[in-house]
């Protein structure tokens, strides 16, 4: 596993490296915050900004399916979000947050709004992205 964070700020791949013997299953994360991160790093396409904005389903897909890509990963995470308590709009309010897993089979993604302060949408994403990965991921 590997992951690609955005609002999370490194707290997912803190959640997955928590429990002893975590090397089994992690391989790393990148901490990319800003749209020149996320392409120079991540390697994403700007035009996908320019289209969907960097908080979107579809930016939040390819950071998951580029954690896979550069950390040779079975499985990457992704998440973009808009943590606040500023840069929320109307139509992209604070607490927007997209969270997606990339594996073999393809990229499942969710859309979540959650309230709280800058702290508790943190967590929420952190919540979110554990939900999904158990969800999706096969206990061996």
């Amino acid at each position: 596993m590997a992951v690609a964070e955005s609002a999370a700020g490194g707290l997912i791949a803190a959640a997955l490296t928590a429990r002893a013997g975590s090397s089994a299953y992690f391989r790393g994360g990148i901490v990319a915050y800003d749209d020149q991160s996320k392409t120079g790093l991540l390697g994403i396409d700007r035009e996908l900004f320019e289209r969907h904005g960097s908080v979107s389903r579809e930016a939040a897909e390819a950071m998951a399916q580029a954690a896979r890509r550069l950390f040779q990963a079975d499985y990457g995470v992704g998440e973009t979000s808009i943590a606040g308590p500023g840069g929320g709009t109307d139509a992209k309010p604070v607490g927007l947050s997209y969270v997606a897993l990339a594996g073999a089979s393809g990229t499942r993604s969710e859309e979540h709004r959650f309230q709280g302060t800058r702290a508790d949408i943190r967590q929420a994403i952190v919540q979110a992205a554990a939900r999904l990965v158990a969800e999706v991921i096969p206990i061996e």
